[in-house]
């Protein structure tokens, strides 16, 4: 299988996220974009035109140097793991919604706290800790040592304090904070709190998201096309307001 081919199969949100960072990191670091282009300034968002594309490259700008090869797979492992493996998204458009809510929560609480102008890092742990949620009561290996899987987005918190400094910290604490606000409003509160879920993905991101295919068999004397499958719908010829009627029984029968 080739690059290309592996890319291709590859979970699409998770793979654009991965690529656009590595992409754009490199193209920052090398010289050819300003790095003042990509960095988050609110200021630029109430000029006209507002350069509101800060809001996304804000997120996709990754560590220098061997960072941006760390970022970049962090990204995609715990990304494509959420993506197509987690219980938490599995209706089309919820693992968008859950990176809106994330990325929305990072900015608000690094302009309350740090004031800070990157938030890949924040992003990199909130991944990393709803991945982890799914993984409780299982180990993960962290360097050479084996840890509780709920451990590890604290553990890489560590290494960004000791490695970088405990700015760099605060800011990719956020993630943290972000994702369990959004486990805590989807998950915890239904199931533990007796409320519903409050962070249900908006209908129009389901329709956007929701996946119509068609299946083609070519026979000896033709092309048989099946229409695409409809959720909630029956395999029975019978008309929708018969299927409740009962068992029924024969005319005339005891």
């Amino acid at each position: 299988m080739s690059a290309v081919d592996y890319f291709k199969q590859a979970p699409p949100i998770s793979r654009t996220i991965a690529a656009s960072a590595f992409t754009l990191s490199i193209l920052v670091y090398t010289g050819f974009i300003p790095f003042y282009y990509v960095a988050f300034i609110p200021e630029k968002f109430i000029q006209l035109p507002p350069q509101i594309w800060r809001l996304l490259t804000s997120f996709l700008m990754t560590s220098p140097k061997f960072g941006i090869i760390f970022d970049t797979y962090f990204l995609y492992t715990y990304g494509s793991k959420l993506e197509t493996a987690s219980p938490k998204f599995s209706q089309p458009g919820d693992f968008f919604t859950y990176i809106l809510f994330v990325c929305a929560t990072i900015v608000g609480l690094n302009m309350a706290l740090t004031g800070a102008y990157l938030f890949t890092s924040a992003l990199v742990l909130a991944f990393a800790y709803t991945s982890s949620q799914d993984d409780r009561g299982m180990k993960t290996t962290f360097y050479i040592m084996q840890i509780p899987a709920p451990w590890m987005p604290f553990a890489m918190l560590l290494v960004i304090f000791i490695m970088e400094s405990p700015q760099q910290a605060l800011i990719a604490a956020t993630g943290i904070i972000a994702a369990h606000l959004h486990d805590f409003l989807t998950r915890l509160w239904p199931e533990f709190g007796g409320g519903r879920n409050l962070l249900p993905t908006p209908a129009f991101i389901k329709r956007l998201f929701q996946t119509r295919t068609t299946t083609t068999t070519r026979k000896a004397y033709g092309t048989s096309v099946a229409p695409p499958e409809q959720s909630g719908s029956s395999n029975s010829v019978l008309p929708e307001s018969w299927r409740a009627r009962g068992s029924g029984h024969r005319l005339g029968g005891n």
